[in-house]
């Protein structure tokens, strides 16, 4: 596999490279629940809906819609997510420019129980809905570059090759180029360190 990029650090190179085996963000413990539909693509969340429906997943958009105005479901912060198809697929909360090749795929939501719990509040005011907001489309923004393969590791590599350091599973390259630097700083100030002992 080549590496993307790759820069210096005094006398060590760090490269980096696209993870090829990243773990989906919607494995993590979001605040949002991705629920999707489409015909080709497995999209959102594993999961299962009995403990807020009674029945194994919602099987159509209408079935979610009814359960937004259910007790549960009523007071829900929901944003809507779309899909843009096209050599490729991207996610995001707002439309995009092409209609054809592009539309409406789910919905990204969090309920007032789980919001309350999460921020430890009595009443959803609109400081929090607002935080909430952003929240859920920054889950969104993650998702969407596990899946336009926007995940990098990187390799700190000494001056003849050898492997001194890696780490994967960084989402966005700048990130992953931070990291992989500060990653060979830190090996080059213990090797300074353990050279200073010896001469000791």
């Amino acid at each position: 596999m080549d590496a993307l990029e790759s820069f210096k650090v005094a006398d060590m190179t760090v490269k980096i490279y696209r993870d090829e085996d990243a773990e989906s963000p919607r494995e993590w413990d979001n605040l949002g629940t991705m629920v999707c539909w489409h015909r080709r693509y497995h999209l959102g969340d594993e999961i299962t809906w009995k403990y807020i429906t009674g029945r194994p997943h919602f099987g159509s958009p209408d079935e979610f819609r009814e359960w937004l105005e259910t007790s549960e479901g009523k007071g829900a912060i929901v944003l809507p997510l779309y899909l843009y198809d096209h050599s490729g697929i991207t996610m995001s909360t707002g439309p995009f420019s092409c209609p054809w090749d592009s539309g409406q795929v789910g919905w990204i939501y969090a309920t007032r129980e789980t919001i309350r719990k999460e921020y430890s509040a009595k009443r959803i005011t609109k400081k929090l809905r607002t935080k909430v907001v952003e929240v859920l489309q920054g889950e969104v923004k993650t998702y969407d570059e596990f899946l336009t393969g926007q995940v990098y590791g990187y390799v700190v590599e000494d001056a003849e090759g050898n492997d001194l350091d890696s780490c994967w599973g960084f989402f966005g390259m700048e990130y992953c180029k931070e990291e992989g630097r500060r990653a060979a700083e830190y090996t080059r100030e213990q090797e300074l360190k353990a050279d200073k002992v010896m001469h000791l």
